[in-house]
């Protein structure tokens, strides 16, 4: 890691008395839940969803389906720009725990799961903007990303990390409407069948510069797949608790904020593309306001544009240009 940058890390609980910091993006998922009226109601309700959704997973030696809950912790990383005491919010990641109430015991879950940054918002909502302004075709910047996955990254490899968490991350996302997946006939037990896309997509390109790779897998009882993108070996470096609580919270979110996809009425089939205008689904006891999420990304952006990008640009132009990474040999086995 440079020695202009080092990182810190504070977390929060995720309950129904969560608050969302002042540095905490506004169109953040689990933000987005947790202001106005319904505030607390939808915090109790998308918890007990997530609730029984893992223990509709983990049903073996659990024939009451109430032996497990899960708790949430909101981590919040923040980069630290040494010599003149200034930070930033770096990135946001929801961190799960399980507590199996028949043994009593409190059993360390995936870090990862949702995730939240500044600077993919300034990369989406206000650089590639402005750079394809009055083009007639879309493009991207030759260099689109490259911050954004470097700093990922250093923070992943950093002693930071290390001391607070034992595994690598697992970042789990929507599918896109624009692709077309492929049933495949590979299956996981707790992942579920695997599908592929007929290619691939800025999202997946944003995100392999975070030195992350991606395979999409619709658990059981999921009527659509989910992204799971991810360093090393998904299926063989995390145990069947572990993944089930990301996908416990992450469907759960997602039958919210994404309900024609997630909460349809009817299941992906062999050929699935996801439909965001599909009218044949149900809605969740959840408020949420999808609009403020959409107008705020660009104002988020020009946030990070204003307090870390411009001010600080030639020392990241310079960091970026002179860091690489070794993912090839970086696994959980390091941890």
């Amino acid at each position: 890691m440079s020695q202009q940058f080092t990182f810190s890390i504070k977390s929060i609980a995720f309950d129904h008395n969560y608050q969302p910091a002042e540095s905490t993006r506004a169109t953040t998922n689990f933000a987005n839940l947790a202001r106005g009226e319904s505030r607390e109601q939808n915090l109790k309700n998308a918890l007990r969803m997530i609730n029984n959704r893992f223990n509709a997973l983990a049903y073996w030696d659990n024939p009451s389906a109430d032996r497990y809950s899960v708790e949430l912790e909101i981590v919040s990383v923040d980069i630290q720009i040494e010599g003149n005491g200034q930070s930033f919010p770096s990135i946001e990641v929801l961190k799960t725990n399980i507590v199996d109430h028949k043994t009593n015991k409190r059993i360390e879950g995936i870090v990862g799961n949702n995730f939240s940054s500044y600077v993919r918002d300034y990369d989406f909502s206000v650089e590639l903007l402005e750079y394809n302004k009055g083009k007639t075709g879309f493009s991207v910047p030759a260099n689109f990303g490259d911050l954004h996955g470097k700093l990922f990254q250093s923070f992943v490899h950093s002693d930071t990390y290390a001391q607070h968490f034992s595994k690598l991350p697992v970042i789990c996302l929507s599918v896109s409407d624009s692709k077309v997946y492929q049933k495949t006939e590979n299956e996981h037990p707790v992942l579920g069948v695997e599908y592929e896309p007929n290619e691939t997509s800025l999202t997946e390109q944003y995100f392999k510069k975070m030195g992350l790779q991606v395979r999409y897998f619709m658990p059981p009882n999921s009527v659509a797949p989910l992204a799971f993108y991810f360093f090393g070996d998904l299926l063989t470096d995390y145990t069947n608790l572990e993944l089930i609580s990301t996908i416990a919270t992450m469907e759960t979110f997602q039958k919210i904020y994404r309900p024609e996809i997630y909460n349809a009425n009817s299941v992906a089939g062999q050929t699935y593309q996801p439909n965001l205008k599909h009218t044949d689904h149900s809605v969740t006891q959840i408020v949420y306001d999808r609009e403020e999420r959409s107008r705020l990304a660009k104002q988020q952006g020009k946030f990070a544009e204003e307090h870390f990008i411009k001010p600080y640009r030639g020392l990241l132009e310079q960091w970026t240009s002179n860091l690489t990474f070794n993912n090839q040999s970086f696994n959980n086995t390091a941890f």
